[in-house]
């Protein structure tokens, strides 16, 4: 008899064990999938968040403008390729074609001044922040200069790529040095409608295109010798 109730107590005890493990995986299982869900929520808003951004950026062109002269161009030229808008749709050098206050430097980044020096493909192909001078900014430079540039592929080139820095800048990050692509330093200082490059005003900055941020500036930027 005694032996009997041993053996039960036995069994009883060995069933309470086991079914305490079963409990505790399952608990543990429990535990596991609420921490792998709460993450995956986590991932999940910071990519909507992330998302959200790039959305209203695309949706919303001017929101970033900075400069004196953006109210002026963009009641001037309110609509079609030119415009903010039409320029967001279209990859850097393609919208600054369209754009009229930049027309020599369209020239110059696509033969038109020197056919030794065409940047097109460069500048289309890639994410850049582009210090774009305007016309008034070309017409500042010397005669005896604008001569050379026809003739000297390497100046032209060295010139215009130190206009352009990889990785794009909005007007609340652009602040700082850059190493352009001409492998010299620039420095971007100020901020918001006060942003100076190199000591030149932006015009109007923050422009969106298909693949970079372009700064209208109003001087011709010279790297060092």
């Amino acid at each position: 008899m005694g032996i009997t109730i041993s053996r039960r107590v036995a069994s009883i005890t060995a069933a309470a064990a086991v079914s305490g493990l079963v409990l505790a995986g399952c608990a543990s299982d429990e535990g596991s999938d609420t921490e792998n869900t709460a993450e995956g929520t986590s991932s999940s808003m910071m990519t909507t968040s992330s998302a959200s951004e790039t959305s209203a950026m695309e949706s919303d062109p001017a929101g970033m403008l900075v400069g004196a002269g953006c109210a002026d161009y963009a009641e001037a030229n309110p609509e079609g390729p030119g415009s903010v808008e039409g320029m967001a749709m279209e990859p850097v050098a393609t919208a600054a074609s369209n754009n009229p206050m930049l027309t020599t430097l369209t020239s110059a980044i696509s033969g038109g001044v020197n056919p030794e020096v065409d940047l097109v493909d460069t500048l289309n192909n890639g994410e850049y922040t582009v210090f774009a001078p305007v016309d008034d900014a070309f017409a500042q430079i010397d005669e005896a200069t604008m001569q050379a540039l026809q003739t000297d592929a390497d100046m032209l080139t060295s010139i215009l790529t130190y206009h352009v820095v990889e990785g794009q800048a909005t007007p609340d990050q652009v602040a700082g040095e850059h190493t352009t692509l001409n492998g010299a330093q620039l420095e971007v200082t100020g901020s918001g409608d006060e942003l100076m490059v190199n000591g030149a005003g932006v015009v109007c900055g923050g422009v969106q295109t298909e693949n970079a941020t372009v700064y209208l500036v109003d001087e011709v930027l010279m790297p060092e010798e």
